[in-house]
């Protein structure tokens, strides 16, 4: 907004100084170059009919006299526009003459030449800036003077229109930007809050300050975060109603199949009833990892991996893996060993075995599970983090879960600010590959 009004400001000011320096030519031109065309054609008039002797008897503070020289020295600038008049009129009036000099000598306050001026003279002299003379040459009868002040240069006005324009971005442009900040300042604090929105946590309303649009705008993000806080603590209360609901069922379940005479049917119940509840446990910690109930704090990642890895090997399960020197990531560990656990679980399901890598780098922390399985094809490799997707679509229960392991880890890490990506190794197999910022 500020640059904007700069903009405006500068081509005002570049119309205006455009317009002034017409204005100050033409009053040049009214002022001083139309008297000192019209003394000149005068006073040659006056030589051609005879009438002259006065002009070369007049003293030299006359303003128009005859002399024998070129009084204008070489090197001054020169007044084209009245040389182009005075010929002009010399030649309307039928008036001969030779060549036609001018010049502008620039008066400093301080030059000697004014200390032998009259006071008064010398003042207005240094005030407009300078002097034209002028010089028309007369076959046979010598050169045709005139002495004239001459306004100061248009390098004055430009610095005085400088001056003006900085004055005004001054007193414009200082209130522009006061008022820029003060909408600003609130708006990039609502970004923030937008930005950082926690659906677990509960601050504080935000000030609504500002002008009315942006208290407006405040005030519907904070009843829009009121809602959605709402929404979720309701979502919460449904979902450990509807838990409490499936477990209790499942338990009375669980114990009746005891009762089950035939060994086979009686495995197979209770098979189907602990996927029933993994399947529940799934969604639940899905559904819920919006607002997890676990705190983030300073933990060993290296040691936390060693652990997962500790429980596969305990199992039976073939988990190669080199323990790294100690990196201290803050994160919420439960989650994050669940996080790993699913994809040492997938590897080790689909491959039998399972290597396991953390790679650090600056600012970065890589957690690599490798297999030599069959892979995957590239077209399918993310579609496999979404919900309920599995690579082996048969659903049976010993080739795979129900297709949430893969979503749930990427909503973990997610939440702790990283990501997750599958890609197919060189040789065959797949390598999952979790990444966190460090720091």
């Amino acid at each position: 907004m500020a640059l904007l009004v700069a903009l405006a400001l500068l081509v005002a000011q570049l119309i205006n100084f455009g317009l002034l320096w017409r204005e100050r030519r033409e009053a040049r031109f009214a002022q001083v170059t139309v008297p000192a065309i019209t003394r000149i054609v005068d006073a040659a008039e006056r030589l051609a009919a005879g009438r002259g002797a006065m002009l070369e008897r007049q003293r030299p503070r006359g303003r128009v006299r005859l002399i024998s020289v070129n009084p204008v020295p070489t090197g001054l600038p020169r007044a084209a526009d009245v040389e182009t008049g005075i010929a002009a009129g010399l030649a309307e009036a039928g008036v001969e003459h030779g060549a036609i000099v001018s010049g502008i000598r620039r008066f400093d306050p301080d030059d000697p030449r004014l200390t032998a001026m009259r006071p008064r003279r010398a003042e207005r002299l240094a005030n407009l800036g300078g002097e034209l003379v002028v010089a028309v040459e007369l076959p046979g009868r010598g050169w045709l003077t005139l002495r004239a002040p001459w306004p100061r240069s248009e390098r004055a006005l430009i610095a005085r229109l400088i001056a003006q324009t900085l004055i005004l971005y001054a007193v414009v442009l200082l209130p522009v930007l006061w008022i820029g900040r003060r909408v600003t300042r609130p708006l990039a604090e609502l970004t923030e809050r937008a930005r950082s929105f926690a659906p677990g946590s509960t601050p504080e309303p935000m000030p609504e300050r500002g002008p009315p649009d942006v208290r407006a705008l405040i005030g519907a993000y904070n009843g829009l975060s009121e809602r959605v806080t709402a929404m979720l603590d309701e979502k919460d209360r449904m979902l450990g109603a509807i838990g409490h609901d499936l477990r209790t069922p499942l338990a009375a379940l669980r114990v009746r199949i005891e009762s089950v005479d035939d060994d086979t049917d009686r495995t197979r119940m209770a098979d189907i009833i602990e996927d029933m509840n993994r399947m529940l446990e799934d969604i639940l910690s899905l559904a819920r990892l919006g607002r997890p109930s676990e705190a983030a704090t300073e933990t060993d990642l290296g040691a936390l991996v060693d652990a997962v890895v500790e429980d596969f090997r305990d199992l039976g399960h073939d988990v190669r893996f080199d323990e790294p020197p100690r990196i201290a990531m803050r994160v919420r560990p439960t989650l994050m060993r669940r996080a790993v656990r699913n994809l040492i679980e997938n590897a080790v399901k689909y491959a039998g075995a399972a290597e396991v890598e953390i790679i650090a780098a600056a600012g970065r922390v890589a957690i690599e599970i490798g297999d030599r399985g069959p892979g995957l094809p590239d077209d399918r490799l993310e579609a496999m983090f979404d919900p309920f997707v599995r690579h082996e679509g048969s659903r049976n229960r010993d080739t795979g879960g129900i297709g949430l392991g893969l979503a749930l880890t990427r909503a973990i890490v997610r939440d702790a600010g990283g990501g997750v990506t599958l890609a197919n190794r060189d040789g065959g197999g797949l390598v999952a590959r979790i990444e966190l910022p460090r720091g």
